[in-house]
């Protein structure tokens, strides 16, 4: 039998913590900008994959491990962080426009494998997206929840990340969004290198 009460608070709960920035809707908003607007849906497909990930802690006891054992939890703290900061110097230094359709190589694009993957890696190792995950199956999740319960949150947490993501995709790829990044694509290539780099310290300093 279907909780709708415990699905419905998850569900909110989970849209609270996708429409808050962090690591995830830098990397979006990059690969949108950077790429194109369906490397950016790509992004968000990688992003749904890993959130597969996150809940298979709850079906191997994953989370009771990570959450009584500070030292795995560090090891995915620093993985996430050194992560998130080579994409930033990665941007910092091969900087090319690649806004207008009509100047883009094959060569300046990224395959949709590459941006899945990308994808994939920053939620897996998102320490935000790790300590939600561990903090929902310790309070929310118990065994007497039914498996029919579980399968309908696990879909519910990877499409609606997939359609959020999805959405900045297509919100901030807007020709007229598009148009008036063209003038400062420099500055916002630049911007979001520093900003994950910022995030990758903060995360090893705290």
């Amino acid at each position: 039998m279907l909780d709708f009460g415990l699905i419905t608070a998850i569900g909110l709960i989970h849209l609270v913590a996708l429409v808050s920035p962090g690591p995830d809707f830098v990397v979006s908003c990059r690969n949108t900008l950077m790429y194109s607007r369906s490397i950016g849906i790509y992004t968000a497909v990688g992003f749904g994959l890993g959130i597969c990930v996150h809940i298979s802690y709850a079906g191997f006891g994953l989370s009771w491990l990570i959450s009584n054992n500070e030292l795995i939890f560090t090891i995915i703290q620093y993985l996430g962080a050194f992560y998130l900061m080579l994409i930033g110097f990665q941007s910092l230094r091969s900087f090319q426009s690649q806004i207008s359709q009509e100047t883009v190589t094959v060569s300046s694009r990224i395959s949709p494998f590459r941006a899945i993957r990308i994808g994939f890696i920053t939620n897996v190792l998102n320490p935000k997206a790790t300590l939600f995950f561990l903090s929902i199956f310790s309070t929310m999740l118990d065994p007497t929840v039914g498996e029919l319960t579980l399968v309908v949150i696990s879909v519910l947490l990877v499409v609606t990340t997939i359609f959020w993501f999805s959405l900045v995709a297509l919100l901030i790829s807007h020709p007229r969004f598009i148009a008036v990044l063209k003038r400062y694509e420099k500055k916002v290539h630049h911007f979001f290198g520093v900003l994950l780099i910022g995030i990758g310290c903060v995360i090893l300093i705290f």
